[in-house]
């Protein structure tokens, strides 16, 4: 058979027999009403989630509702002490401490590079007792 292999496994690119030829623009039609009913069914868990950790689940030992993010910090606290390294980056990301996950290259102009190394050493040299202050402001002036 013309799709098939020598061992009888279909050959990646031919149609199986039994099923329709269908063209690229078909394919692309299945394929993106597929990703919006993914896209759809994600966004509801989303609201889920949502509507979950405002909501007040439990009372606690002392009588207080107990939320559902509650819930979750306690939780994700809990691990963090175990020592669980992901949980110590969630709850540093979450409180708002995450590192820069990018590092932005721009071109720069060799003189401003210059100066601005020549002031920061300027400003590494002044004595602390001096009380004196620098401004990248007034360096411009």
């Amino acid at each position: 058979m013309r799709n098939r292999d020598k061992k009888g496994r279909f050959v990646k690119g031919c149609v199986p027999p039994g099923e329709p030829f269908r063209t690229q623009d078909e394919r692309a039609t299945e394929a993106g009403k597929a990703s919006g009913a993914a896209r759809r069914e994600k966004g509801d868990l989303r609201k889920l989630l949502k509507l979950w950790m405002e909501t007040e689940v439990e009372i606690d030992k002392n009588g207080e509702p107990v939320t559902g993010a509650q819930l979750m910090l306690r939780s994700a606290v809990k691990e963090m002490k175990k020592g669980n390294p992901r949980f110590w980056e969630l709850l540093r990301d979450t409180a708002g401490f995450k590192p820069a996950d990018r590092v932005i290259v721009a071109d720069v102009d060799p003189e401003v590079i210059a100066e601005v190394e020549a002031e920061v050493l300027a400003c590494n040299e002044m004595d602390d007792d001096d009380d004196q202050t620098f401004d990248v402001h007034d360096a411009k002036r």
